[in-house]
């Protein structure tokens, strides 16, 4: 998140990184990434869940509980993107130029479509080379896959800093790495799948640490297409689990939609909660969702589960693969994606402002 946090960053360190696992990931000129082979489960969901028709129809129905990420993969993207190799994944260093043609060929290997005539839209508010990462999954209803949904998250952070210990490097691995993870295993689903009547359009942005340059440079440019954007859904700070909630993560902007209403709806549960923080630091301006709000005005919201009191590291050298849950985060993929389903495949606009 920008920075906003120079008071009140205290109390208890949540630390449940899983044992290290026999799955790696490495991505020079010429990548090679070792991931599961999940297509048998894409089949299982297809055949045995609520059908992506029938979420639209009949939410009632549970569904099984989908199990597509797992914690090997959400770490498979996580030891590169948070790596010291890519030195704190500066906007317009070449650590993270490393990170986009990571992004690409993730976006590539599972059917993503450049949304426009290459994944990389150049940042035309920024001084140095910077790029948004931006794909799509084409809808598979003549009418409906006419309207939105961006899936987003920045995939910047503020590159080298003062160095405690002897280390510089402020490699986000919460902020934002694990947003980034995961849209790209929602996108991973979504292009494998095709499941969605709506366009998809995932969007990793850069610049968002210099003042939400990426988002703000997107936004612009997709409203001066014309696009019929029905809501944003941002994923920000998402690597450690929230404390003594009684919901998996929050929403920034909570009371100005029901998109958390729409989201437990499809969820079967209550996945997403109101933060009190979230509303008292006016949250919902302060990450890529913003811009959209403001040139759309369509339900543009954040999910998080950093609650100011779960993990002491923001914006330090201290922001390490280390401290995150994978576990986590893969869980917060699957029971995700039922959610993003269901608001793709909804016969009518459901989510509104208030």
């Amino acid at each position: 998140m920008k920075k906003i946090l120079s008071f009140i960053i205290i109390s208890v360190l949540i630390s449940c990184a899983p044992t290290k696992i026999d799955e790696t990931v490495t991505f020079e000129n010429r990548p090679a990434v070792k991931i599961d082979n999940r297509e048998a489960i894409l089949d299982h969901h297809a055949s045995n869940n609520t059908t992506a028709t029938q979420a639209g129809n009949d939410v009632s129905l549970q569904r099984d509980k989908i199990d597509f990420s797992s914690a090997g993969q959400i770490q498979n993207h996580m030891e590169f993107l948070a790596s010291d190799k890519l030195q704190g994944r500066d906007t317009g260093s070449e650590g993270l130029e490393k990170a986009a043609e990571y992004i690409e060929y993730n976006f590539q290997k599972n059917n993503i479509a450049p949304y426009f005539s290459s994944y990389k839209d150049t940042l035309s508010n920024f001084d140095k080379p910077a790029y948004n990462v931006v794909g799509v999954v084409e809808g598979n209803d003549p009418v409906l896959k006419k309207e939105f949904i961006i899936v987003g998250a920045h995939y910047d952070h503020i590159g080298i800093i003062q160095a405690v210990n002897g280390d510089s490097i402020a490699n986000g691995a919460n902020d934002n790495a694990s947003g980034t993870s995961i849209v790209l295993e929602l996108a991973r689903y979504f292009g494998r799948s095709k499941t969605n009547k709506r366009s998809i359009i995932f969007a990793l942005f850069s610049g968002e640490e210099k003042g939400l340059l990426g988002s703000r440079h997107l936004a612009g440019r997709l409203k001066a297409q014309s696009v019929n954007l029905y809501t944003m859904l941002n994923f920000e700070m998402v690597g450690v689990p929230l404390v003594d909630k009684d919901y998996l993560m929050y929403l920034t902007g909570y009371e100005k939609s029901d998109l958390a209403d729409i989201s437990n709806k499809y969820a079967g549960e209550k996945l997403v909660g109101f933060l009190p923080t979230a509303k008292e630091f006016n949250l919902f301006q302060r990450s890529d969702n913003y811009p959209f709000h403001q040139d759309f005005n369509v339900p543009s919201q954040t999910f998080s589960t950093f609650d100011f009191t779960n993990f002491d590291f923001y914006h330090k050298v201290g922001d390490e693969n280390s401290l995150m849950d994978f576990a986590h985060m893969a869980n917060l993929v699957n029971r995700t994606i039922p959610v993003i389903e269901g608001i793709a495949n909804a016969p009518t606009d459901e989510i509104k402002y208030k």
